[in-house]
């Protein structure tokens, strides 16, 4: 196993050591809260090599000391490296029609308020506002949803709306050709979703670290999917703890197929599949 390492590490363009990875595990919990197991030692190499090709800087020591020194689009890239977006349109689909159902019940209390906290490249606050026009039958539905991302690179590709056919392939063709525009010209072979739902979401960075989040409630719905397995407990907890003043009493918390909040039971509890209320209500 020793001769195997050494091997690999002379086949590196850089060296990297254990120190390094636990000075980058380190900065990156204190930062966005993200946990990364030794199992990430080569896919941190790979990413990060990639900033100090970009730096023109030669040694992962040299690159973190003068990421310390950043006070700002350094510490921008080396979190974009290091955040995984996989995501797709409809991702877990049993949620939505769950979603429908709730916006449906929620149809003329108030204006209905959704925060999607992880919203990566588009793809999932987008499928919300699908879900809510066909709720509501109208482009124009009573929703309006807040979408946010740590990575400052994937908003913009949301806020674009424009995706490869292929991220589309597998949707129902009817929906396709009711909810996106087909590229022509320079741009055969994208779609672009179409403006009625660009215009319900509003695209902003956050971080879920943060100790301030400019949200105002009460909100309806929020979707916080296949982000909090990058957290330990105790991080978990805190954001847990901080969405629940933000939720009204009757909002719902859609969570990650992978995720369980056994241990905020105090805060919320199951109501279907991954799908969460508050734990205890204020109104009667």
């Amino acid at each position: 196993m020793v001769e195997a390492s050494r091997k690999g590490e002379k086949s590196r363009e850089f060296h990297f050591t254990e120190k390094d990875f636990e000075r980058i595990s380190k900065l990156i919990y204190d930062h966005a809260g993200i946990s990364l197991s030794d199992s990430k030692q080569e896919l941190v190499y790979s990413r990060l090599s990639r900033r100090l090709r970009a730096t023109g800087i030669d040694t992962f020591d040299e690159y973190l000391a003068y990421l310390e020194q950043d006070t700002g689009s350094e510490w921008e890239a080396f979190t974009n490296s290091l955040t995984t977006n996989l995501t797709s349109f409809f991702r877990e689909a049993h949620h939505f029609p769950v979603l429908a159902e709730h916006l449906r019940k929620m149809k003329g209390k108030h204006p209905i308020t959704i925060w999607c906290s992880a919203s990566s490249t588009g793809e999932e606050p987008y499928s919300i506002a699908m879900t809510a026009v066909d709720a509501f039958n109208s482009f124009k539905p009573p929703v309006t949803i807040l979408a946010t991302d740590l990575d400052t690179r994937v908003l913009e590709t949301a806020k674009a709306g424009v995706y490869a056919e292929e991220r589309v392939a597998k949707l129902d063709p009817d929906l396709v050709k009711r909810f996106f525009l087909r590229g022509t010209g320079n741009q055969a072979g994208y779609v672009k979703v179409r403006q009625e739902l660009r215009d319900m979401i509003t695209f902003r960075q956050l971080n879920l670290l943060d100790n301030n989040w400019p949200i105002r409630p009460p909100l309806d719905v929020i979707f916080c999917r296949n982000v909090m397995i990058y957290f330990d407990k105790p991080t978990q907890f805190a954001i847990l703890k901080k969405f629940v003043p933000l939720l009204g009493d009757e909002g719902l918390l859609f969570a990650g197929h992978s995720e369980s909040f056994y241990h905020a039971e105090e805060l919320f509890k199951l109501r279907s599949k991954t799908v969460y209320e508050l734990a205890r209500k204020t109104k009667a």
